[in-house]
């Protein structure tokens, strides 16, 4: 091993060392914070000086975790199985059929990625209002299945083209499988591992998400994780109680940890395989 080569494997460990760094001096910051009273204001790079759960039990209540924890749920529980649904249907035909019409519907959906969602957004709600949609604590669920089909049909159409022989479809037709149970029951079962990524980007996004929320949504017990957490904010006359938002933050990503503790393996492998697929 050379002098040179040692050299620059020092230099890649010391910027690996820098990015971590720099990524956790503000998570470390944040979780010193939160773990003081709610009314000590000491210098927050004075870390652990203080270690209370009262401003994670302040958060709790103030922000009625538990219905907030559930709205969070079923919003993204309902998108991203709609998600999955209509992007890995829309997808198959697209992957499979040498026409025009194919290649259009894939180019279709591709634009998709390039207009931003906030652009639309007036029209959009525009469209609603015309079409008297009630807006409730579902209405949001139209924008993420709606801004989160381009991309999964994307992934999903790159993984069927490479990754789903056709050899396994006509060997399913020559038994006398139609084109549903073709797809139900011989393709869809191979498209898990790519159905994983797209639950894992998708479902990220739509548990994090906040503005389709607090356009739609009015209700304060409609409100889900990320919506709650906007009380916390202050203004000038009640400013606001960094420890007690920081605790209410660390509250709203503790599922998503617990859920990747518990499906780690999944996660990894269903990002690496969407990755080099799609």
């Amino acid at each position: 091993m050379t002098i040179g080569s040692v050299t620059k494997k020092t230099l890649v460990q010391l910027g690996v060392i820098l990015v971590m760094a720099v990524n956790l001096i503000p998570l470390i910051i944040a979780l010193s914070t939160s773990l003081r009273a709610p009314k000590n204001n000491a210098n927050p790079l004075n870390l652990f000086s203080e270690v209370s759960f009262a401003s994670y039990r302040t958060a709790f209540e103030r922000m009625h975790f538990t219905e907030a924890l559930w709205n969070s749920v079923v919003l993204t529980g309902i998108s991203v199985v709609f998600v999955v649904l209509l992007a890995a249907m829309a997808a198959y035909p697209m992957a499979r059929l040498k026409t025009k019409w194919s290649k259009f519907l894939y180019l279709f959906f591709l634009s998709g990625l390039v207009v931003p969602s906030q652009m639309v957004l007036i029209p959009i709600v525009q469209m609603i209002n015309s079409l008297h949609i009630p807006t409730s604590q579902y209405t949001p669920i139209l924008m993420f299945i709606t801004c989160s089909l381009p991309f999964s049909t994307f992934l999903y159409t790159g993984f069927i083209r490479s990754g789903v022989p056709e050899e396994v479809e006509e060997a399913a037709h020559i038994d006398g499988a139609g084109l549903f149970r073709r797809f139900w029951l011989v393709v869809f079962p191979l498209l898990i591992p790519v159905t994983v990524s797209v639950v894992i980007t998708q479902g990220v996004w739509i548990w994090n998400d906040y503005f389709f929320n607090m356009i739609f949504i009015s209700k304060a017990a409609d409100s889900p994780l990320p919506l709650a957490m906007l009380g916390f904010l202050g203004d000038q006359q009640n400013p606001t109680q960094w420890n007690v938002l920081f605790a209410a933050c660390f509250l709203c990503a503790l599922p998503l940890l617990i859920a990747f503790l518990f499906l780690q393996k999944y996660f990894v492998g269903g990002m690496t395989v969407g990755a080099v697929k799609g």
